[in-house]
């Protein structure tokens, strides 16, 4: 007896059908499952033998042979629990047929109740792209699997509703109501006293998606700016909620129930992040954190605490928007297109450039603090802002600042006319900060004075081409929030602003 269903799995961020084969022959009771099965792949024969026994079906006492096709990739995780339980159920008579074009996908618990698991949007996008028809996946997972167009979604909860869903007695799920346009975020810029020229870089970098690095001493409000930066920004749309969803859903990190992501994540690992974690990777290849952050923020905060080979490894994602993770049998490229903020004190005390209390730090402590950041990283920073502890008035100040709202609708007007120009050039990039080397002469014009400031600021700032490059783009955002064509000399003269902490505080290395 012989049954055929189909599944699905994910390597990497790409999705591929899985063809599950059970047959039932006669012989010593067993089920022995092929097709490069990982331990977890392995261990479904005692979870699958258990939940068909406690839903009141019969498990065969003869040997049950399952194959996973294709036989050449490696298989991993629980979700093919499901579907090697309906390929046994429909090859005993107890399922008297299975729908064609239908995949299946779920862990089992021991008593038949059916878990959630990873990456069912990816594969539910496969299925579509490979003209299936119906999904049958955990309750848990069906909303995400429902944002599909052209799927009918099965959500269920058990072994028993999976039998309902596949004998069509069971109403799909309804497709969830997506709003991006106005994300509803849990802080806001009005909850932030003072620190206007702060408020104003992060305006800047938002509406160009220029990274920024900030300097400040304790207490002086980097993180509290850094998590508001992510409610400056455009909302999603459509295909980048999809992109930050699917990569979410891959690695497990999608919240129980919801469908689509709608805010712009963002991500701030600890400082002890292995490179792995930050960047991905495992035996079988998962997103790591500048995935996650993908098409939102990732946040370093304590910059010179992060080991030297996890920030040195940020430099391909930050020039090429995609971070490719090798082994010695298979490569995997991940996306990694986000905005990239970073925070860290002057000195290891955190008191060098506060004007209320005294550093404690030497010389040489301080030379040693700020050389834990390769010059290459610290260039690859669009903008460097120093954050000053706030006065006592500005503390006391009533009243609130602008919100969000406010500053996003200026940022809003600046990438429309981003977009408007990279469209009429034909280039595939929708901020300032992607401008390809070749196209910044064209993209960039600075008039006879803004070009007069910026070579005297070259020539007595000691500036990398690189360094040039960024103050351009820069400057190139400061001229579309005020809606000029032309890079005039008060916006080159603000952007080289946003350059000249680095020469500042980095002299002495």
């Amino acid at each position: 007896m012989l049954a055929v269903l189909e599944s699905g799995a994910v390597w990497g961020l790409e999705p591929y059908l899985v063809r599950v084969e059970v047959d039932i022959s006669p012989g010593n009771a067993s089920l022995t499952i092929v097709g490069l099965p990982d331990k977890a792949v392995q261990e479904s024969s005692q979870r699958v033998r258990a939940a068909i026994r406690n839903c009141g079906y019969d498990f065969p006492s003869k040997r049950i042979t399952v194959n996973l096709s294709p036989a050449d990739v490696r298989k991993e995780g629980p979700a093919f629990d499901l579907p090697i339980a309906l390929g046994i159920l429909l090859a005993t008579g107890q399922l008297p047929s299975f729908p064609e074009g239908t995949l299946v996908l779920g862990e089992l618990s021991l008593d038949g109740s059916v878990r959630p698991v990873n990456g069912v949007l990816a594969i539910a996008l496969e299925a579509k792209q490979q003209r299936r028809s119906k999904l049958i996946v955990p309750s848990d997972n069906a909303p995400e699997a429902a944002i599909v167009d052209g799927l009918s979604v099965f959500g269920v909860s058990s072994l028993p509703e999976a039998v309902q869903a596949v004998l069509g007695e069971l109403e799909p799920q309804k497709p969830p109501r997506i709003e991006l346009e106005e994300p509803h975020y849990s802080v806001d810029f009005s909850e932030v006293k003072g620190q206007e020229s702060a408020k104003r870089a992060l305006e800047i970098a938002a509406a160009g998606g220029h990274s920024v690095l900030m300097v400040g001493p304790p207490g002086a409000g980097k993180t509290m700016l850094a998590r508001r930066l992510p409610t400056i920004l455009p909302p999603l749309t459509i295909s980048e909620a999809l992109e930050v969803t699917k990569i979410y859903s891959v690695a497990g990190k999608l919240p129980k129930g919801q469908g689509l992501m709608t805010e712009r994540p963002f991500r701030a690992p600890h400082h002890t992040i292995s490179a792995a974690g930050l960047i991905g990777g495992g035996s079988f290849p998962k997103p790591g954190e500048i995935s996650l952050a993908h098409h939102g923020v990732l946040f370093l905060d304590e910059l010179p605490e992060f080991h030297r080979d996890v920030l040195e490894a940020l430099r391909q994602p930050l020039e090429e928007g995609t971070v490719t993770v090798s082994r010695a049998t298979h490569s995997v490229t991940f996306p990694a297109n986000f905005l990239l903020v970073a925070a860290m004190n002057p000195c290891p005390c955190g008191y060098a450039t506060d004007a209320t209390r005294k550093c404690q730090c030497s010389p040489q402590q301080i030379r040693n603090y700020r050389r834990r950041i390769s010059g290459p990283l610290l260039d690859r920073f669009d903008i460097h802002l120093e954050v000053p502890r706030l006065t006592a008035e500005e503390i006391l100040e009533p009243g609130s600042g602008e919100p969000s709202s406010s500053i996003r609708a200026r940022v809003l007007r600046a990438r429309e006319r981003q977009r408007e120009r990279f469209e009429r050039l034909g280039l595939p990039i929708s901020c300032n900060a992607q401008i390809p080397p070749k196209a910044i002469r064209e993209i960039c014009v600075l008039d006879a004075d803004a070009k007069e400031i910026l070579r005297s600021a070259i020539q007595s700032l000691g500036l990398s081409a690189r360094a040039h490059d960024r103050i351009v783009k820069v400057a190139r955002t400061i001229a579309d929030l005020e809606g000029s064509e032309t890079i005039r000399p008060r916006h080159i003269a603000e952007a080289i602003t946003y350059r000249s902490l680095d020469r500042q505080l980095f002299e002495a290395m």
